[in-house]
């Protein structure tokens, strides 16, 4: 499938569209409105982060390994670094948790499942295991609880974890040490734990008493957005273009190759579109390629700049909307790649072509509501 039809139309629209609306009566802020202590609930928040995760892995699956597994016969195996192959998909998730987890932003994700092939991502407590035979029984939404560890107080919810590809079933079905060999497409393998800290600004112990502040979510969200692109470009990009397996283009689904790192996360927000959740992020540059990658309206040119001249915190305001707050972020967006570097560079409809490695592209724009 892809990911390019009505919902690149959409998304190119969708910015202009938000920015008549907000014109109409909005107020913005460059810190949260006076005696309105803004922030997300927990649940929407691990909901925001889960479909991130989601998305990323989703595009994994469906664009890289099922696309070239059928195109190039490119298999995605267990032993992938020795194999000259792909991830899988389950690797690439637990990868990208891995470097999501040692950033130190306070939230952690991971992989888990009753029955792991490695027994490192099997249940840890009673809750997570607990957790896991909920959403067994309840696929359609995830178990999530309050708790106490250590005197801190964190809010914990546990997603399905479904069988996305043919992959993760052939996989699961045959490994020596799996325990359970009768998945099938679209079953529940395991679960995704989210655990966010939580700071208790309204006192209770229920999830609809606290609040998580605006900017913390998204440094949440971005982490998960930041260490997809980190894990593909190095573990699948780089890796595969230096082994001479296969390469990565722009035309990539007509020359059956990888995905560009940027085309990675603009796929990945499209697929946010069809979420029923107030999350909206895109790719802007003040250098696009493609014209509408470009700023939609002051907040982004103003963000633009900020980043790249202050690469370190994102560009942020808080906007008033009918009575209604949104949160606004503008995170710098580096060239983590080799490839990122020689596509803009060479690119004929480029504007800039002296970019090198890690220096600031654009940035990742990011919206929400908060309460």
């Amino acid at each position: 499938m892809r990911y390019l039809s009505f919902q690149r139309v959409f998304k190119f629209f969708f910015p202009f569209l938000l920015l008549s609306i907000f014109l109409l009566n909005a107020r913005s802020f460059a810190e949260p409105p006076a005696n309105n202590k803004t922030g997300v609930l927990p649940g929407i928040a691990a909901d925001y982060i889960h479909s991130v995760i989601e998305a990323g892995r989703t595009i994994y699956s469906e664009v890289i390994v099922e696309r070239l597994g059928v195109t190039i016969d490119l298999k995605a195996t267990e032993n992938w670094k020795n194999d000259n192959t792909l991830p899988l998909p389950a690797q690439f998730l637990l990868l990208s948790s891995q470097t999501a987890n040692a950033k130190g932003v306070g939230m952690t994700y991971r992989l888990m499942s009753l029955w792991p092939v490695n027994q490192n991502n099997g249940p840890k407590t009673k809750y997570e295991t607990i957790g896991l035979e909920e959403v067994l029984k309840n696929p359609d939404r995830p178990f999530t609880k309050i708790v106490s560890i250590q005197g801190k107080t964190f809010f914990k919810a546990i997603y399905p974890d479904l069988a996305v590809t043919k992959a993760c079933v052939v996989c699961h079905n045959n490994h020596p040490t799996s325990s359970k060999k009768d998945f099938q497409i679209g079953d529940v393998m395991g679960g995704i734990s989210i655990t966010l800290p939580l700071e208790n600004q309204r006192p209770g112990n229920k999830e609809n008493e606290y609040l998580i502040p605006a900017e913390v979510v998204a440094d949440y969200i971005h982490s998960v957005l930041e260490s997809d692109r980190q894990v593909y470009s190095e573990y699948v990009v780089n890796r595969l273009q230096q082994k001479n397996v296969v390469y990565a283009s722009e035309n990539w689904w007509e020359d059956n190759t990888l995905l560009l790192p940027a085309q990675f996360l603009l796929n990945t927000s499209d697929l946010i579109i069809n979420k029923k959740i107030d999350l909206d992020f895109r790719l802007i540059s003040s250098w696009p390629i493609n014209k509408q990658n470009g700023p939609a309206n002051e907040f982004e040119q103003k963000g633009l700049k900020y980043v790249e001249r202050h690469p370190v915190r994102p560009y942020i305001e808080y906007r008033q909307v009918g009575g209604k707050n949104y949160f606004q972020g503008v995170y710098p967006d580096f060239a983590v790649s080799p490839v990122c570097v020689s596509c803009h560079n060479s690119h004929p409809q480029s504007p800039k072509k002296d970019f090198k490695l890690n220096d600031v592209m654009g940035g990742i724009v990011m919206t929400f509501p908060t309460e």
